[in-house]
C-alpha cells in the first residue's frame, strides 16, 4: 500500500504533483493486485488497463506531433519508423525505469513472487497508464493536459531518438533482417500470426518469422507490427547479427 510520502517521492521524480492521488494510485495498480482482492472490495475490479489504453493514444499523438515539428526534414516513412522506435515496449520500459516506476507498482502476490516489478511488459504498460493519469488529472485541474504531458514525455523521446545519430532507425529489425535475406537468392521471408488473444483493448499477438517455411524467430506484442519486430529481432540474434 502506498503512503502519502511514497506518492511524494514518485511525484518528485515525475516533476508533476497529482491533484487527485487516486488517479496515480489507479495507474500503479496491476490487474494481478485487484484480482486478488475480495469481491466486496471497491478495488476488486479496478486496475490500470483502461488508463493504459488512453495513455497509448496520448503517447502516439505527442510523439507524432514532436517528430512532425522537430524532424521536418524526414520523410513520412522514416518518421513512422522513428515513432515506433521511440514508443515501442523496449523504449517504454526504459522510460519507466528512469523514474523507478517498478518500485511503486501495486502487484498481486504471484507477480511479486516472479519479479513482476522488473518485467518489461508490466513496466511499459504502467508507463502508458501513468501518462493517461497525468493527462486526465491536468485537464480536470484546469491545466493544458497535452502541454503538461508533453513536458514530461518529450525529454524521454528526445534522448531516445538521439540514439539514431546515423539518421536511420537502427533497431528496425524487420528492415535489417530483410536486407540479409535479400542477399541470398531464392529465400522467402514471411511473418505469420499464429495467435491473437485478449480483449480488444489489450490484444496480444504472437508472430513467427519464417524463412522459406522454416521458423527462424518468434515474437509477441500489443500489435502485429510490434510482434513482427520482436520475431525479426530473435531471427537476427539467431544469425549472430545482434
Amino acid at each position: 500500500m502506498l503512503h502519502s510520502e511514497d506518492y511524494g517521492k514518485l511525484e518528485k521524480k515525475l516533476g508533476y504533483v497529482f491533484a487527485d492521488k487516486e488517479k496515480l494510485r489507479l495507474a500503479l495498480t496491476h490487474s494481478s493486485f485487484s484480482n486478488e482482492l475480495p469481491a466486496g472490495d471497491p478495488w476488486h475490479t479496478l486496475c490500470n488497463e483502461r488508463l493504459e489504453f488512453l495513455g497509448d493514444s496520448v503517447l502516439q499523438l505527442i510523439s507524432g506531433e514532436y517528430l512532425f515539428r522537430d524532424h521536418a526534414h524526414r520523410p513520412e516513412g522514416e518518421l513512422t519508423k522513428l515513432r515506433a522506435f521511440a514508443v515501442c515496449e523496449d523504449a517504454l520500459d526504459i522510460y519507466a525505469r528512469k523514474v523507478e516506476l517498478g518500485s511503486y507498482l501495486r502487484l498481486g502476490k504471484g507477480e511479486e513472487a516472479t519479479n513482476g516489478r522488473e518485467r518489461k511488459s508490466i513496466l511499459a504498460d504502467a508507463f502508458e497508464a501513468l501518462i493517461a493519469a497525468m493527462y486526465l488529472d491536468a485537464g480536470e485541474s484546469g491545466k493544458n493536459a497535452l502541454e503538461t504531458v508533453c513536458a514530461f514525455v518529450v525529454p524521454f523521446l528526445e534522448k531516445r531518438i538521439e540514439e539514431t545519430k546515423s539518421g536511420t532507425v537502427t533497431s528496425d529489425y524487420k528492415t535489417a533482417l530483410q536486407q540479409i535475406v535479400q542477399s541470398v537468392a531464392g529465400e522467402r521471408l514471411e511473418y505469420v500470426t499464429v495467435s491473437e488473444t485478449g480483449p480488444d483493448h489489450k490484444k496480444v499477438f504472437e508472430v513467427e518469422a519464417r524463412l522459406t517455411g522454416n521458423v527462424i524467430g518468434h515474437g509477441t506484442g500489443k500489435s502485429r507490427r510490434e510482434a513482427e519486430q520482436a520475431a525479426a529481432k530473435e531471427a537476427l540474434q539467431l544469425f549472430g547479427q545482434l
